[in-house]
């Protein structure tokens, strides 16, 4: 977690500091600056003050304990991905946040560690550079990617590949989807008919639909997130470019304001650069208690 941010605030709380309305008021504008927003920073800061004043907390560093406390529970629990004999995950996003590479990750790390035999579908025909660069990740893990020619239909390359997981023994199939910002009501068209596919052809499969986003466009995620979100039924989010830029109250918004769950944390370009979720490990990092 990038630490410029968190920096300024485990030093927020020092040495020398008073617990008054004076502290409340600059760490509500602190929370802002950490891309909290300011309806739910001033929130959680009114939330933290009422604590406080229950709890008779006078010291900076208890104060500081409380607020992790009280943004742990902010954020949703991780879904556990129950058992299934095929796994269709579907990674949504607008471009430039790194579906593509994250799809590879996810094959690599479902095959390495779960003992998975994923199958990438190239489902994002409208850019002709995601084809390629599936098929380079393809060629470089060892796994089979099904694609079809730029322009083509995003269904059927989901149905080739559901195909080809069912009669070449795959478990997961694992697409890629176009990243431009169309309309809602075109996404929702290309979304339901990639639904149906999966329905029909798979109708046993564990479905998932996990929203790409870029942590280190710090607010504009969270509208990215309300976009979609308005649109389809997500299942949880992937935060991508976890780096030193990434504020991280992000994360907060997204659980309190549309309760979804953080699936996994890309840092990273390597393909063990991502890592689940642990609200526990992320409120302390961003905190400052790690």
């Amino acid at each position: 977690m990038g630490s410029s941010f968190t920096e300024r605030l485990k030093n927020f709380f020092g040495l020398g500091k008073k617990v008054s309305e004076e502290l409340f008021e600059d760490l509500s504008d602190l929370l802002v600056e950490g891309d909290f927003g300011a309806a739910f920073a001033f929130k959680t800061v009114d939330a933290l003050r009422a604590i406080c004043k229950k709890e008779g907390l006078s010291d900076p560093a208890r104060v500081r304990e409380a607020l992790a406390a009280l943004l742990e529970k902010q954020l949703c629990p991780v879904p556990v991905i129950a058992p299934s004999d095929l796994t269709v995950i579907l990674l949504l996003g607008v471009n430039g946040v790194g579906k593509t590479t994250t799809a590879a990750k996810l094959a690599a790390r479902y095959r390495t560690l779960d003992n998975k035999k994923p199958i990438l579908a190239a489902a994002d025909t409208f850019r002709a550079a995601a084809v390629d660069q599936l098929k380079i990740h393809g060629e470089r893990l060892g796994v089979r990617v099904v694609a079809h020619k730029q322009g083509g239909d995003p269904a059927a390359v989901v149905y080739d590949a559901l195909e080809a997981a069912q009669s070449g023994g795959a478990d997961m199939v694992i697409a890629d989807t176009a990243g431009r910002m169309h309309t809602k009501a075109a996404l929702v068209e290309e979304l339901k008919k990639i639904d149906r596919v999966v329905e029909s052809r798979a109708p046993d499969a564990r479905y998932i639909r996990w929203l790409v986003l870029d942590s280190t466009t710090g607010r504009n995620a969270l509208a990215q997130a309300e976009t979609f979100q308005a649109a389809v039924a997500l299942d949880g989010l992937i935060l991508t470019k976890f780096d030193s830029s990434a504020r991280g109250g992000v994360v907060f918004s997204l659980a309190a304001e549309l309760g979804l769950p953080v699936i996994f944390i890309c840092d990273g370009e390597q393909y063990g650069d991502i890592k689940p979720f642990d609200p526990k490990e992320f409120t302390k990092e961003f905190i400052g208690f790690a």
